[in-house]
């Protein structure tokens, strides 16, 4: 295996996780709701698959644990949002802070306790003789081609669909889509909670995949990496997918120049994927200054029926 395709293939266990928390914000966005508590149910996600994993060793119920887990926190985020309209910031902030602190105080029995071949990998052996594509994507694990899959749903549930009307026209003007006879709440809670489940599933991915050992705080502030590429990739999931992917290289990057033995202290080279974040943000945001955002137009405003016009 050639260096670029160790690279893409280290980019890749690195993206994923990003990519699910990224499809999962997109969807929750898309609805009108702020999502910023991806960094506690990525925690949540990934302290109940290691939990669940070690207990049961069953792939697959460790991730209907893990989505039980992000559909219930999901559903609270909704309820506080959506039923008593309190501050979506404050409630999303508040998240973060109940996933980071109930996960490190129920991680504490399982810290440092390895899970090996706890995923699945997918044996596509007609691509192994293929150079580079056979080297990385040959024998990817079954969450990189359910990310894959996900982000190719997701885009067409939105732009192809009835209901993927339904959810932009929640998203831009709520009151037009209530007059129209869409179910406005029903439709903010199912999204709330489907997204709040690809964010667990994140979490999960990181543990089982990227790092298959619980250690409190691991996602090292990939749920707000994960915010930021919902801006980045415009609320939309193709895009989401090449952004996360992008992340993906920056932290491998950072990796490989330790790895050759640089003087460089690691701590710099594990700042490099945020700091290219920053900078992209500035770049797009001067650059897109006098554009839209593309974000949804009702986004963080609640929705009251009394007031509808």
């Amino acid at each position: 295996m050639d260096w670029l395709a160790q690279l893409a293939t280290a980019a890749i266990a690195s993206g994923t996780p990003l990519l699910f928390a990224t499809l999962g914000g997109i969807l929750i966005e898309r609805s009108g709701i702020i999502q910023l508590g991806a960094e506690g149910l990525m925690l949540m996600g990934a302290v109940t698959a290691c939990i669940v994993f070690l207990q049961t060793e069953s792939f697959v119920l460790t991730l209907l644990a893990v989505a039980g887990i992000g559909a219930a926190l999901g559903a609270l985020h909704a309820f506080m949002c959506v039923t008593l309209r309190t501050n979506q910031v404050v409630s999303g902030l508040a998240m973060t802070l109940f996933g980071a602190g109930l996960s490190a105080y129920l991680g504490k029995s399982v810290t440092g306790l390895p899970l090996p071949g706890a995923v699945p990998k997918v044996e596509l052996s007609f691509l192994a003789p293929i150079p580079f594509v056979g080297d990385v994507f040959a024998r990817l694990d079954a969450l990189a081609w359910l990310s894959f899959a996900l982000v190719l749903a997701l885009h067409l549930f939105i732009h192809q669909t009835s209901w993927g009307l339904h959810l932009r026209a929640i998203g831009d003007d709520p009151a037009t889509a209530d007059v129209m006879g869409i179910r406005v709440q029903l439709f903010k809670y199912g999204c709330v909670a489907a997204g709040s489940v690809l964010i667990g599933l994140a979490g999960a991915d990181l543990l089982l995949v990227y790092s298959p050992t619980w250690i409190e705080g691991m996602t090292a502030g990939r749920g707000w990496i994960a915010v930021a590429l919902i801006i980045f990739a415009r609320w939309n999931p193709l895009r989401a997918l090449f952004c996360a992917y992008f992340f993906g290289v920056m932290d491998t990057i950072g990796f490989k120049i330790q790895l050759l033995g640089s003087e460089i202290p690691s701590y710099f080279l594990k700042m490099i994927p945020y700091i290219v974040t920053i900078a992209v943000l500035m770049y797009l945001g001067w650059r897109n200054r006098n554009k839209p955002t593309g974000a949804p137009e009702a986004l963080g405003v609640p929705y009251i029926r009394e007031q509808r016009s």
